[in-house]
């Protein structure tokens, strides 16, 4: 978001002192931050009129909001500079950050390449050898792009050979990736620069001559960071020409919210391409010879948009794919060219009582990875039909990620942690399925002070929903213990166990983590996403409050000692949480949040996620969209607790203006003494690529807000 602070409007900073005033908690003074300005905007929707006084602010580059963003954070930053724990909490998250991290591990031709950081540098660089882990030598180190840190490395693709990487920057946090060629050998980059590249992963041609990628129309100026991404189309680039000449591979302008995806077999034979609406969880998949002109037809693996399907690879004209075809929680078919009918698909692998979460093909063996009750198990079976199935041992109850590469490789990487085991580096040979672990980290605390529980409470409809409770191992439930109430809840995504270093400090205090697996997600299959979208989204917010109701009857905690966070979608939970409970919590925190549902879909990706809201463009989605929209739900004499809301200025996903409007409304509306507060990250987006020293600054801003909200001195 543009800086001008030129023409600053007097109202505002005459008002940027807090004043003193009772405290909350610990030490949370009564903050009275800049009143903001109203207008008399009001809305129809379908006969109901709807007041947004706040809409100016949705102007990002305007000189009004600018001030107030930074009136805001003058507020802002005041308070936090005073919270006791705040430079404690800074230090200890710095000694948890400050170790080496490495994972990204994979095959790059003959040799290897991975990713590592010594502790608190910018950004992870990326290096090659003939050895994973060993040495190496720097290929990408995106600290030395920019003074700040702030411009990161997205991706980096490498060709089959190995001799040549795409990679894809990301400036200031934005969605918008810029690409370049890097040389192996030479460490130095060709020419080719691509830009308006967005929500799309080159693919490389077999013989290294160029790649596929999708781009969108280039933006008006001054619109980059708001205009609605639609029309996206796939192009052919060829190393040493200018973008201009691209190839055009496949539009569909009959259809502009399509968006699509290409790759090549690894036979060489096949051009596959994907077809994604949104967040719909269905697909498209077609197929042609990868050497055919590009007018020439594609053939339909499905193209009904009725499955959850995914393309995994192929033996001649027989395709595999995992799908969720009359099989809610996933399973692996074969699909013959010469007879794609689906009544002649055959089964390989049927719907198991665990929710498969991804697939990967290695010769004759398919790593699947399954979610038991939200914690990752992964079991390697053959690809004939009945083949005998092999759990691999983990090291504990935890997540695993990776098991990237290509059909012939004899061996595949991947990556395991839990909440109190950070990121280890596994090698699995294949197909014996024999895993070592190639790297583990140092630690700055001893992991077996803490347990991990697993618990279930009874939602108010009457669904059973599992949570996890992460604490000292001393710890025990007293009817007061400071409770960090973690959430996310939709877009089938599953919230599994993961390190988070910002955790540690809250566990040391006698803090407890708790991570509810709310509907909404894809933890039991497509049956729980379905439970918690669209109409059904309340189930996701009920989960929520249940789980927190769940710790204060089981003796955990009482109200007002609870702190709710979440990001994203997540932070939709905490607003409407918030909102509809505001007894009930001790602390407010929703981060990068969709927080005004009736106009999301009008923000560059917002659309998208239409199948999983619904639009208020339709009478019936209104209803139950207005019913839940944090912003709408707020109301003017509540006494709402201490709220941080954070956003960041680059983000291109889910725009400030969510995060401005609801502050200010939410500041305007506030009856009692606790503060509400908003945190503007500069130079930052949606949260990829942060900087170390921004991750560290915010979690601990973050967390000693809570604290002092908790009563934690």
């Amino acid at each position: 978001m543009s800086r001008r602070f030129v023409f600053a409007v007097l109202w505002l900073a005459a008002c940027v002192q807090p004043n003193e005033g009772s405290l909350h908690g610990a030490s949370l003074p009564e903050v009275h931050p800049p009143a903001t300005a109203t207008s008399s905007q009001v809305d129809d929707y379908h006969g109901t009129r709807v007041a947004d006084p706040y809409r100016w602010l949705e102007d990002d580059n305007s000189p009004q909001t600018a001030a107030w963003v930074a009136a805001q954070n003058q507020v802002t930053q005041g308070v936090l500079a005073e919270l006791p724990q705040r430079d404690a909490l800074r230090a200890r998250l710095t000694e948890l950050w400050n170790v080496p991290r490495l994972g990204g591990v994979r095959r790059t031709g003959a040799g290897y390449a991975w990713s590592r950081n010594d502790g608190l540098q910018p950004q992870d660089v990326v290096l090659v050898g003939e050895e994973p882990a060993d040495g190496g030598r720097v290929l990408f180190d995106p600290g030395e792009w920019s003074a700040d840190g702030t411009v990161a490395l997205a991706d980096s693709i490498f060709s089959a050979d190995g001799r040549r990487a795409v990679y894809a920057l990301s400036d200031g946090g934005s969605d918008w990736r810029t690409l370049r060629i890097r040389d192996v050998a030479s460490g130095s980059d060709l020419d080719d620069e691509l830009h308006w590249v967005k929500f799309s992963r080159p693919a490389w041609h077999p013989d290294g001559s160029g790649f596929f990628y999708s781009r969108y129309p280039q933006p008006a100026p001054g619109q980059e960071l708001t205009a609605a991404n639609r029309d996206m189309e796939v192009h052919f680039h060829r190393l040493g020409e200018p973008q201009s000449r691209d190839r055009l591979v496949h539009r569909d302008p009959e259809h502009p919210e399509w968006n699509f995806a290409l790759q090549a077999s690894d036979d060489g034979r096949w051009l596959v391409r994907t077809t994604w609406r949104g967040s719909l969880n269905r697909r498209l998949i077609h197929v042609r010879p990868l050497g055919a002109p590009d007018d020439s037809p594609w053939s339909a693996i499905d193209d009904t948009w009725e499955l959850d399907i995914t393309w995994l690879g192929n033996d001649g004209d027989v395709h595999y794919v995992e799908t969720g075809w009359k099989a809610p929680r996933g399973r692996i078919m074969a699909v013959d060219l010469a007879h794609p009918e689906r009544a002649e698909w055959r089964e390989l692998v049927p719907e198991q009582a665990d929710a498969l979460e991804s697939s990967a093909l290695f010769g004759d063996t398919l790593v699947l990875t399954y979610l038991r009750d939200a914690q990752h198990v992964v079991v390697l079976r053959g690809l004939q039909a009945g083949s005998a199935a092999r759990e691999l041992p983990l090291p504990g109850p935890g997540s695993v990620s990776g098991f990237d590469g290509r059909r012939d490789d004899h061996e595949t990487f991947f990556e395991y942690t839990s909440f109190t085991e950070p990121t280890s580096v596994w090698r699995l040979a294949l197909p014996e399925g024999r895993a070592e672990r190639l790297w583990r980290p140092q630690l700055r605390f001893d992991p077996d002070d803490f347990v991990t529980e697993q618990e279930w409470f009874t939602s108010r409809d009457g669904t059973r929903v599992p949570l996890f409770l992460v604490h000292r191992r001393d710890t025990r439930p007293d009817g007061d213990r400071p409770v960090f109430l973690y959430g996310y809840g939709g877009f089938n995504i599953a919230l599994k166990p993961v390190f988070r270093a910002d955790m540690i400090p809250l566990l040391e205090r006698g803090g407890v983590w708790v991570q509810p697996s709310l509907r909404g997600g894809s933890e039991y299959g497509e049956d729980w996403h379905v439970a918690g979208m669209l109409d059904r989204k309340q189930n996701v917010f009920d989960d929520f409050v249940a789980a927190a109701e769940w710790l204060v009857s089981s003796g955990w905690t009482r109200p007002g000692r609870i702190a709710i966070h979440g990001r994203s979608n997540g932070g939709l939970l905490v607003g409407a949480a918030l909102t509809q409970r505001p007894d009930l919590w001790g602390c407010a925190l929703p981060a990068v949040g969709v927080l005004d549902m009736l106009r999301y879909h009008r923000f560059t990706i917002g659309w998208s996620w239409v199948p999983e809201y619904g639009s208020a463009d339709d009478d019936q989605a209104f209803r139950w969209l207005s019913a839940y929209s944090p912003l709408q739900a707020i109301r003017a004499g509540t006494a709402y607790p201490p709220t941080l809301v954070l956003t960041a200025d680059h983000d291109d996903r889910v725009v400030p203006a969510h995060s401005f409007k609801f502050a200010a409304a939410l500041q305007a509306a506030q009856a009692g003494e606790a503060p509400v507060l908003i945190r503007v990250e500069t130079r930052a987006g949606h949260g990829a690529g942060r900087p170390v020293e921004y991750r560290i600054a915010e979690a601990a801003d973050m967390w000693a807000f809570a604290l002092a909200a908790l009563g934690e001195s």
